[in-house]
């Protein structure tokens, strides 16, 4: 990953300490029977002015994705002395008048040109860079470059007549974790391991995670904060509403929504191999052949609310190598892509002892030493944190 990008991950989670009252005093409220309404940006951040309306996990979302198309990171939009005072990220830059700005410009250019739908971004000028280019490049034109497996398409229908269809690529998943007899079987597990990420700074820390089928997971960093004092980071799905609290922030309580409301229920749902065939809806196959690293892959697609997923299978074992999803924000989609590995037998199923997560604001890698199967869960490892 480029430095900037680590960098723009780490001030990212620094950025949710600019919080108003309202939000400090709305993470504190209890639990309620019907999912928490989630918060605006502007009733969290000082100085919204374009991206109003929106909730705050996609705002963050929305900061991510210009860091990532621009390769900068926050405090080269913001001012340098943010980084020592949260406050100061609402403070007015060029740069951040210039997005606003591009954020206008491209809001136009979709209305007026493209029907209203998110055709253009930032990343289709930028391309990863701070200034857009307009001069052709001969070497992308004329040399070889590299095949990105996330980029791979649907055609609708098989390419070659031997191709296999998504229900018999989820029939030999199925096969290749243990059969669906003993898949059947695990309803729940309880893992412990170690979490390596950027909200760590690379540090190694205990993990625990907690699942329970259909579609319920929590995960649990412990995350040393200096002094001798360790807060613990919980990611936490229900199986209907989600949230984040994150371990080194001052961030109120953030609410998933949306994509990553969706992308959460995936999660969870992928961790048992017998929920795979119904967890998306209008599975679609005929991909063209990809590979990830030296492995061909088998690719399908479905959906989860609004959100794609797409769902790499290792040709040769059967074994689910990655997913791939998107979630909505105010100037593109982000992705998101979860590589698993290391598969080891629990209770007679294979589960990826390994996994990591990539997506615009960081990667996040876990490792599991142990997983105890069919363990009763209480109801509350699943509720919003405290």
């Amino acid at each position: 990953m480029k430095a900037s990008m680590v960098s723009a991950a780490a001030v990212m989670v620094c950025l949710f300490g600019v919080v108003s009252a309202s939000g400090q005093q709305a993470s504190k409220s209890k639990q309620s029977a019907a999912p928490q309404k989630p918060l605006m940006a502007e009733q969290v951040f000082k100085n919204v002015q374009v991206l109003k309306g929106i909730p705050v996990d996609e705002f963050m979302g929305t900061m991510g994705f210009f860091a990532s198309a621009l390769s900068l990171n926050c405090t080269d939009c913001h001012v340098k002395a943010a980084n020592g005072d949260w406050a100061r990220y609402a403070d007015d830059t060029p740069l951040k008048e210039t997005a606003r700005k591009m954020v206008l410009m491209v809001r136009s250019l979709n209305q007026n040109s493209f029907g209203g739908t998110q055709t253009i971004t930032c990343y289709t000028c930028h391309r990863t860079n701070n200034r857009p280019k307009d001069i052709p490049s001969l070497t992308e034109q004329y040399g070889t470059p590299p095949e990105d497996p996330n980029d791979v398409e649907s055609h609708g229908q098989s390419l070659s007549s031997n191709a296999l269809t998504p229900d018999q690529i989820l029939d030999k998943y199925i096969n290749a974790v243990g059969g669906a007899q003993n898949v059947a079987k695990l309803t729940s597990f309880v893992g412990k391991g170690t979490y390596t990420g950027f909200d760590t700074s690379d540090d190694k820390v205990p993990m625990e995670v907690y699942a329970k089928a259909p579609d319920q997971r929590t995960t649990i960093l412990h995350a040393p904060i200096g002094g001798g004092v360790t807060k613990d980071g919980t990611t936490a799905f229900d199986g209907r509403a989600g949230w984040i609290n994150a371990a080194n922030t001052l961030v109120p309580m953030l609410t998933l929504t949306g994509g990553n409301l969706d992308g959460a229920k995936v999660d969870a749902t992928l961790s048992f191999p017998g929920e795979i065939k119904t967890m998306l809806t209008n599975w679609r196959g005929g991909f063209p052949e990809t590979r990830i690293g030296d492995r061909d892959v088998s690719v399908i697609e479905g959906n989860m609310g609004r959100s794609g997923v797409k769902l790499y299978f290792d040709k040769q074992s059967g074994l689910l190598v990655r997913q791939l999803r998107y979630a909505r924000t105010a100037v593109g989609l982000n992705p998101t892509q979860v590589d698993y590995s290391d598969y080891r037998d629990v209770a007679g199923v294979k589960l990826p002892f390994q996994w990591t997560v990539t997506w615009t604001d960081g990667q996040s890698m876990y490792a599991l030493d142990s997983v105890e199967p069919n363990v009763a869960i209480d109801a509350s490892k699943f509720a919003m944190p405290k």
